[in-house]
């Protein structure tokens, strides 16, 4: 069975929800495909940076988003070697665009916030994309449970695995021999830390500790012995306790009161830059955003933020574009990238 759509989006992440919902608030309807049965919620939380607070305004979540979060006031690192506090860094400081805005959001929040503000019928779940091609100017979205989607916008946003990418010819994203165990914990009652954020450096690792608000904490490490840290969320938190010998009573006792359930290890891979300047991030009506076309590392914070700027942008572009066309009176049934 074939069905007809304007804009179709492969992937209900941050990326693809964003850019549905800054096109909705535009006026122009999207469909987005997700290929699990729910919203996908792996990595328990992210720093937002003052530029994803900036690409939240812009859609209308900012303000409920900032009352569920504390803000940070600055960054504290230290050296699990010798006990001693490394860095101090301030974001009171106004920066060339104004005052600095740092949070960690609860991924699980956000991706609701988002879907909550699209229209019923817009995320399409189950729906896994096996393969896409051309017909004519249309794309041809071919879904695992054998219905085709004829559009004239194909905007993939589906992950590291995205196959929008591998359809435009992207490279599979390179492994950094580097790998991330993440948790989180929920207290029962105010846990009591400080707005800021909790950095821990050693050999071959660095971790940090990020309270969401005043019951939820947010935790990492990202280490380079990635072949040495197993599968298995007991071993996983085995692994953290063992790096964090020296580090506060407090810190350690969150990592060992985190449930099983709220651990996770994630490969870090991200895609090599001569890759994006000499790819094709677009072709005609087809391109990709978020981690389907810039997946990165944690180190700087910026893959969740970069994702809602291009769902802003994008959404912003392909309006400015249908709009135009429908004002002139042109055919809508051409889209360029």
């Amino acid at each position: 069975m074939e069905k007809v759509e304007d804009i179709v989006i492969v992937g209900a992440g941050i990326a693809g929800l964003t850019t549905s919902l800054g096109l909705q608030k535009l006026g122009i309807r999207s469909l987005v495909l997700e290929s699990s049965h729910s919203l996908r919620i792996t990595g328990f939380a992210f720093i937002t940076w003052t530029n994803a607070w900036r690409a939240l305004d812009a859609i209308g979540l900012g303000d409920s988003l900032r009352q569920q979060h504390k803000q940070f006031y600055s960054n504290v690192a230290t050296s699990t070697i010798t006990g001693h506090q490394t860095t101090a860094m301030s974001f009171k400081a106004k920066g060339k665009l104004g005052d600095h805005e740092v949070r960690c959001v609860n991924r699980k929040l956000l991706l609701e916030a988002l879907a909550n503000e699209l229209p019923s019928g817009t995320i399409r779940f189950s729906s896994k994309v096996v393969s896409t091609e051309e017909s004519g100017f249309y794309k041809l979205v071919h879904l695992a449970d054998g219905t085709i989607i004829k559009t004239k916008a194909l905007l993939g946003s589906d992950g590291v695995n995205s196959v929008v990418a591998k359809w435009l010819g992207f490279k599979a994203p390179a492994f950094t021999g580097r790998a991330a165990v993440r948790g989180w914990i929920n207290f029962k009652s105010n846990h009591g830390f400080e707005p800021k954020i909790f950095q821990f450096m050693g050999i071959g690792f660095r971790s940090g500790f990020l309270p969401n608000d005043d019951t939820g904490v947010y935790w990492f490490l990202t280490s380079h012995e990635e072949k040495e840290i197993e599968d298995d969320p007991a071993k996983m938190k085995q692994f953290v306790l063992s790096k964090l010998a020296n580090a506060p009573d407090e810190m350690k006792a969150i990592v060992e009161n985190t449930e099983l359930d709220y651990i996770m290890l994630s490969p870090l891979r991200y895609r090599h830059p001569w890759d994006l300047i000499w790819g094709n991030i677009s072709k005609g009506n087809v391109c990709v955003i978020g981690d389907a076309f810039h997946p990165m590392t944690p180190d700087i914070a910026q893959g969740a933020c970069s994702a809602l700027e291009d769902g802003i942008v994008l959404a912003r572009c392909l309006a400015r574009a249908l709009l135009t066309k429908e004002q002139s009176g042109e055919s809508k049934e051409k889209v360029d990238m």
